[in-house]
């Protein structure tokens, strides 16, 4: 039987990229989806990661795998700690971030990246998970994640993309947030440059895990 891969999610627009990436790289993996957006919310509101955010994490993370979750993918970039505290709490069980596996391929691609993202404290957990090999140049992309909740994903790709324009000395771009994939092909037109999304990388190596 395919193994079951559980997606907990902070942003209710992360299931649909994450979704597409599996029916498209490993449509055999089952999947189940957990949402809990005042996870987001409440770290905008409070400024800072705390314990309470951490327990939070931990009983998703205990759900996932009482619910018979052979690996756990957190789709939020903006919780490292979080995710390192359940990845400690569930030892036997493959648990990614959400971009680590994006990280992985950044450094096949150069030394230079640029990393967007339209959550602004995603721009605070995730450069220093890079390896000091990479020189990361964070980017936000004001009012786009605003255009998304409001439905208009055409203002979401075009502020990404303005993001991204008049780049130079990259040698990869970086799409920090799973609801950033559906800019990728924005983004590389504008740049000229490798567009590298979260739920492509993650699924790709969730599959080199069970296939090896």
């Amino acid at each position: 039987m395919a193994p079951r891969i559980a997606l907990i999610h902070a942003l209710r627009h992360s299931p649909p990229p994450i979704e597409a990436a599996f029916a498209q790289l490993w449509p055999q993996a089952r999947l189940m989806n957990l949402l809990d957006d005042s996870l987001s919310t409440d770290l905008q509101r409070a400024g800072a990661l705390d314990d309470a955010m951490t327990g939070r994490f931990l009983r998703l993370g205990r759900y996932a795998a009482r619910s018979g979750a052979n690996a756990i993918l957190f789709t939020c970039s903006a919780f490292a700690p979080c995710i390192d505290a359940v990845k400690a709490d569930l030892p036997e069980l493959p648990v990614l971030k959400p971009y680590e596996a994006m990280i992985e391929e950044a450094a096949e691609h150069g030394s230079r990246i640029a990393l967007i993202a339209s959550f602004a404290q995603a721009l605070t957990s995730m450069p220093p998970e890079f390896p000091p090999t990479l020189r990361v140049t964070p980017l936000f992309a004001p009012g786009a994640l605003a255009a998304l909740d409001l439905g208009d994903g055409a203002a979401h790709d075009r502020l990404v993309a303005e993001a991204a324009s008049g780049l130079k000395g990259q040698d990869a771009v970086a799409l920090a947030q799973f609801s950033l994939a559906r800019a990728a092909a924005a983004v590389a037109a504008v740049s000229g440059l490798p567009v590298l999304t979260t739920p492509h990388s993650a699924v790709r190596k969730l599959k080199r895990i069970f296939r090896s």
